[in-house]
């Protein structure tokens, strides 16, 4: 039997939401967070929780959860204050707004697994990006093969930050502080280069080139 999906996680600019449905066993929501996590902590790693929503999770349910991700799982867990203060601190950063025209890193040859490249403007790789390899980057992200690590563009806040690649599909991928991840189970490969940015605060994957310009 297909275990009904009850834990969704999305990604904002505050942190990542974890949305549990209503009305179901406390040990069953706290076995399918440990599987998800288990199953996909790459997705986690330097991100952060900010809230978890649930109509019917009592307090100290929820806490038993924030508890279980910090401890077991060293989960950076938001506390009140720091929720508090996100939006003043956020509001300080100076924003890198040389997207469309800027400085720009250009990398010949494949990223493999353990190389992390960070550069406070757009990043262009003439290769691939392997799993387990990392770009963070002020600006852009452009890959001229397969993005198959993990990438984090507009990493200082400018959510105008979009990733390209011939195909795209990334470990984990990140613009602003808005994450999103490859579904959980069997899901189709892209077939064309594609394009991801934000639209309505979420992260939005689209062909690169549509049928009138290919």
């Amino acid at each position: 039997m297909i275990q009904e999906n009850v834990i969704e996680f999305k990604g904002t600019k505050k942190g990542i939401l974890i949305y549990i449905k209503p009305q179901h066993d406390f040990e069953v929501i706290k076995s399918q967070l440990i599987h998800k996590i288990e199953k996909t902590q790459t997705f986690f790693k330097g991100a952060k929780i900010f809230d978890i929503h649930c109509d019917t999770l009592k307090p100290h349910e929820k806490e038993e959860l924030e508890e279980l991700m910090a401890t077991r799982y060293k989960i950076h867990v938001l506390k009140p204050e720091e929720k508090e203060s996100l939006d003043k601190d956020n509001s300080i950063v100076e924003v890198f707004a040389g997207i469309n025209e800027g400085k720009t890193k250009f990398i010949q040859g494949t990223l493999r697994s353990g190389q992390n490249i960070k550069y406070e403007g757009n990043v262009v790789v003439l290769g691939d990006v392997n799993p387990g390899a990392q770009i963070v980057a002020y600006g852009n992200i452009v890959v001229m093969g397969s993005l198959r690590g993990t990438a984090h563009a507009g990493s200082n806040g400018n959510v105008n930050a979009c990733v390209a690649a011939f195909y795209l599909d990334p470990t984990q991928l990140r613009i602003s502080n808005i994450i999103t991840r490859p579904p959980d189970g069997d899901y189709e490969k892209p077939r064309t280069p594609e394009l991801a940015r934000v639209k309505d605060n979420m992260i939005y994957i689209e062909p690169y080139l549509t049928k009138k310009q290919c």
